[in-house]
């Protein structure tokens, strides 16, 4: 029988391994997964969880295993002064796309509309691999599955 990683933790002792996620499979319940260093679990969790980078999942036997987020194709997006670089942002969040901020660029996952919105508006786009850390929920809800007004 596999072992099942049931909860998620802040840990702060040296992980005995770690899993390297994408962004899109740092959103799940429950699925197999195999560790960086080959070891099979089942990451079996009461609820949807938005795993983030430094997580660990705890396996039933005490060990943790450490979540990073993996290099995926990304959009860098840069701005020609910081206000301009406000209002990409802005437009960004107008339409609820899971956005990183960082000093002086903002990264998202590739979209033609969204790229040639935001050259349209002025903006630098650069296609860069990276892990892909994108800022919570308001309110402190993370992502959800759909949006509704």
């Amino acid at each position: 029988m596999m072992i099942r990683a049931t909860d998620v933790i802040h840990g702060h002792d040296a992980p005995a391994d770690t899993v390297t996620l994408d962004y899109e499979a740092r959103f799940k319940r429950r699925i197999a997964m195999t560790s960086d260093n080959g070891l099979a679990f089942l990451l079996d969790l009461p609820k949807v969880t938005d795993l983030r980078e430094g997580d660990d999942l705890k396996l039933e036997d005490g060990r943790h295993i450490r979540v990073l987020a993996a290099d995926e194709s990304l959009m860098r997006i840069t701005a020609s002064s910081p206000l301009h670089l406000m209002r990409l942002t802005w437009h960004i969040g107008n339409r609820h796309l899971p956005c990183e901020i960082a000093e002086g660029h903002l990264l998202l996952q590739p979209d033609h509309v969204i790229r040639a919105m935001i050259e349209q508006l002025g903006g630098k786009v650069e296609d860069v691999k990276a892990p892909f850390k994108p800022e919570g929920g308001a309110y402190g809800q993370g992502r959800t599955h759909s949006h509704e007004h």
